[in-house]
């Protein structure tokens, strides 16, 4: 029988170990700040009822959802007039009636309705898990990847937007990468398809001008009208896509052009006011007002954020925005919400491309003791001992075999510095360290090692 070489699906990766020491530093660092402004842990199953994913993330989102086969005799009951008459979705609702979770929003929505006697609210939660998409694989683009969710449901508050924006601009200052938030809101959106006489189309025009940054203005006008809309409203909207100055000087114009929209108008008073908190408070972090932006998610209602980094090309690498009623078709009318995705995944290609990460991201070990056997060995495991109780990472080569090879081990795992405890030193009490970067050494006594030993 041939071989067969083992292999994984398009669009998945294996994480090795010295991957996932770095992987690890980006969700601490997340986690840490998350857990300055309140948020709490959760997490919610990998697999979600079909109906509960289902019709929440547009045609084009429903259409990326992973559906898992159901279990046992999954074809019984299903007749060969039902395989060739029945459209492929209807097959698939009587095959499959779970799917994997396409994101993290819609499973945190179905928690809180499932569980709202056990929350208080608002309901200040965060969630680190991977997610799913039966997407096309590209640079950037993965089927599995994990989202960093922050979400805070049962309030209308614009605070709440502050803060999100203050915990993007606390993560990335903190990761090293220079970013740029883009935000906006539904509500504009809504007033500006009012103002060309297609409010009935709102999805299509956001679809369609979510896309501006991917293919351009010229195809974007192109799908608009593939999506219904005329060439004269096409038209109206050109400037309002072009439109340049500060934030400010955005909103004041686009006030005008849709002053006609009750709903546009509450979408420029609530920017208005997230900008008045960000300016009160000094954030640093770049903010420009995009009309283009729109995110293709269906369930946004209000303010929208996008994040881009300035430095590394690639798609967002963290987006969200206000939801008024996502837990509303759950039963749970009424509940506003609010919530940003940090997407790992991307962050790590843009830290591993601008060489971003910490000397500490590089390997989980910070000092080898050299094995020589014998009385040293012991003395090496004493010491290793005390050193791992009060905190050190520490290992020592298990066999007593030649120091060059130890020496490559230390090396090939990016140790940064490797302890030698030989006969002479153990006899005078003494452990040389060495410096792997540039082969400086310094002498210290056990208890100078234990107590006082830095990563000089």
């Amino acid at each position: 029988m041939a071989k067969q070489h083992p292999s994984i699906p398009k669009g998945t990766r294996d994480f090795s170990p010295e991957i996932m020491i770095r992987r690890n530093y980006i969700f601490d660092t997340i986690r840490s700040v998350f857990g300055k402004y309140g948020f709490l842990p959760l997490e919610t199953p990998s697999m979600e009822n079909l109906s509960t994913l289902m019709g929440k993330y547009g045609e084009e989102g429903d259409k990326l959802l992973f559906k898992i086969l159901n279990s046992g005799d999954f074809m019984g009951g299903i007749t060969d007039d039902d395989i060739h008459n029945s459209t492929s979705g209807a097959l698939a609702a009587r095959l499959c009636e779970k799917g994997l979770r396409y994101d993290l929003t819609v499973p945190f929505a179905r928690y809180v309705v499932q569980h709202q006697s056990e929350i208080t609210f608002p309901f200040k939660r965060y969630q680190i898990q991977p997610v799913w998409r039966a997407d096309r694989p590209q640079k950037g683009r993965y089927r599995e990847f994990y989202q960093c969710d922050v979400d805070v449901i049962g309030s209308t508050s614009m605070i709440n937007e502050l803060e999100l924006i203050q915990i993007v601009e606390t993560v990335f200052d903190h990761l090293g990468i220079r970013t740029l938030l883009k935000i906006n809101n539904r509500k504009i959106l809504y007033g500006i398809a009012e103002t060309i006489g297609y409010a009935d189309k709102m999805i299509d025009i956001t679809v369609a001008i979510d896309k501006l940054d991917k293919i351009g203005l010229d195809a974007v006008n192109a799908e608009l009208q593939e999506r219904g809309i005329s060439a004269e409203a096409v038209e109206m909207l050109q400037p309002i896509l072009s439109l340049e100055g500060t934030n400010r000087e955005k909103l004041e114009r686009i006030a005008q052009i849709i002053s006609g929209s009750e709903t546009g108008l509450k979408g420029v008073e609530e920017m208005s006011r997230v900008l008045d908190y960000v300016e009160s408070v000094g954030v640093k972090l770049p903010i420009e007002l995009d009309l283009s932006l729109a995110r293709g998610l269906n369930y946004y209602t209000g303010a929208i954020f996008e994040v881009k980094a300035l430095d590394f090309q690639i798609g967002s690498i963290c987006g969200g925005g206000r939801y008024d009623d996502l837990t509303g078709i759950f039963g749970l009318p009424g509940m506003s919400g609010v919530g940003i995705s940090f997407g790992a995944d991307r962050i790590y290609d843009v830290m591993s491309g601008l060489d971003l990460f910490p000397m500490n991201a590089q390997t989980s070990t910070q000092l080898l003791f050299v094995n020589f056997g014998g009385l040293e060995e012991l003395e090496s495991l004493k010491v290793i001992r005390m050193m791992r109780e009060r905190g050190f990472m520490c290992e020592i080569y298990p066999e007593a075999v030649k120091m060059k090879k130890q020496m490559d081990y230390a090396n090939r795992r990016s140790i940064p510095y490797v302890a030698i405890i030989g006969e002479s030193e153990r006899v005078e009490g003494k452990i040389v360290v060495k410096r792997m970067a540039d082969g400086e050494q310094k002498s210290y006594t056990v208890s100078e090692l234990v107590d006082e030993f830095k990563l000089y």
